[in-house]
C-alpha cells in the first residue's frame, strides 16, 4: 500500500511539473452555492479544435474552452460558463449546454473524468450514457451533425490579455462595458443569447437602483414625508383659521395690521392733532390783542391821571 501511495505522488509531482510555467490554474467547488473558483494569473492560450468552432487551452491543467464569446468549464460533471477568463462563473445545466460544446473530442479534456476512460478520444463523451436516457431525449440528435456545414469560430477577446493580475476587472459590470467597448461580436448560438439577454434582465433594475443618485433618493424620501405630514399640518393650521369668534371687535382687535393701515393710522392721529394745534395758535394772537389793548388803556389812563393832577395843583395856586 505504502508503494501505491508513493507512485500516485510521484505521478501527481510530474503531472504539475508538464503543466506549463506560463499559466498555473486552481480549480475548486464552493458549497452550498455550488460556485466554481477559478485563479487564472494571466490570459491562457487558446487552440482552436480542427473541425469545431471552439477553443481549447492546451497548457491549462483544466477543462477550459472558449465558444461563441463565452469560455467554458467542466468540472466535477458541471458546466461553468463566463465572458471573461478568470470568472466569474456561472452554473450551466445539461439541458442548457450548446451542441458543438458537448461535441467537443475526449482528447481535448486536459483532466477528463474518470468515467471517460475507454471512450474514443476523436469523439465526443457519452454524454447520454452519463447524464441518462432522459436528458438523451431532451438532446436528441447532439451528436449527429454535417462537419462540412460547421459555423466558423468566434474571434477570441484577445483586449482581455491587457487586464491580468491586479488589473484585472472582477466586478460584473466593469467586464460588461469593457467588453461592449472592446468587442464587437454577436453570439449565434440560440443558448448563448438567451445567457446574455437573461443576464441583461438581471442587471436592469441594479443599474436603475444605481443611477438614481442620493438627490433622488433623498427627494422621494422627502416626498414620503411630506405625505406623511399634511394631518399634522391641517392641525396646525385649524386653530388659527378657525379660532372661536367672540365678536367683530375682537376679531378686529386680534387680526393684525398691515403696514399701509399703520400708515393711515399715524397721518389721522397726525391730522386729528393738528386742528387743537391750529386753536391754540389762533388763540394766541387774541389773547395778545387783548394784553396789548389792556396796555393801551393803562397807558392812556396814566396821562389823564397826570394831567388831573396838574390841574388841581394849578387850581391850589390860584387860590
Amino acid at each position: 500500500m505504502l508503494k501505491i501511495r508513493h507512485v500516485f505522488i510521484v505521478l501527481g509531482l510530474l503531472l504539475s511539473s508538464a503543466a506549463s510555467a506560463e499559466v498555473q490554474v486552481s480549480i475548486g467547488i464552493g458549497f452550498p452555492n455550488a460556485s466554481i473558483g477559478i485563479n487564472l494569473p494571466a490570459y491562457p492560450q487558446l487552440v482552436r479544435v480542427p473541425g469545431y468552432p471552439v477553443y481549447y487551452a492546451p497548457r491549462l491543467n483544466a477543462n477550459f474552452f472558449f465558444y461563441d464569446s463565452l469560455y467554458w468549464v467542466y468540472q466535477d460533471d458541471n458546466w461553468y460558463a463566463s465572458s471573461w477568463y478568470n470568472g466569474p462563473w456561472g452554473l450551466v445545466g445539461p439541458e442548457a449546454v450548446p451542441v458543438y460544446v458537448l461535441r467537443i473530442p475526449v482528447r481535448y479534456y486536459r483532466q477528463p473524468p474518470p468515467y471517460f476512460r475507454g471512450w474514443r478520444p476523436d469523439a465526443p463523451p457519452r454524454w447520454g450514457n452519463h447524464w441518462g436516457h432522459d436528458w438523451e431525449q431532451r438532446r436528441s440528435g447532439w451528436d449527429k451533425w454535417n462537419r462540412r456545414a460547421a459555423p466558423a469560430p468566434a474571434p477570441l477577446p484577445v483586449y482581455q490579455k491587457q487586464y491580468s493580475g491586479d488589473r484585472y476587472p472582477h466586478q460584473v459590470e466593469r467586464q460588461r462595458e469593457l467588453q461592449q467597448q472592446r468587442y464587437r461580436y454577436q453570439p449565434r448560438d440560440p443558448i448563448v443569447r438567451q445567457h446574455y439577454q437573461e443576464r441583461a434582465e438581471q442587471r436592469v433594475p441594479v443599474q436603475q437602483e444605481r443611477q438614481r443618485g442620493p438627490e433622488d433618493r433623498g427627494g422621494s424620501r422627502q416626498q414620503d414625508v411630506q405625505r406623511s405630514m399634511p394631518h399634522q399640518q391641517d392641525d396646525r393650521a385649524t386653530p388659527r383659521s378657525q379660532s372661536p369668534q367672540r365678536g367683530g371687535e375682537d376679531v378686529q382687535r386680534s387680526a393684525p395690521a398691515s403696514p399701509r393701515q399703520g400708515r393711515q393710522e399715524v397721518q389721522d392721529r397726525r391730522q386729528s392733532s393738528q386742528p387743537g394745534a391750529d386753536q391754540r395758535e389762533q388763540q394766541m394772537p387774541r389773547s395778545q390783542g387783548r394784553e396789548e389793548r389792556q396796555q393801551g388803556k393803562d397807558a392812556t389812563r396814566e396821562p389823564k391821571r397826570g394831567q388831573g393832577q396838574e390841574r388841581e395843583r394849578g387850581r391850589d395856586r390860584n387860590e
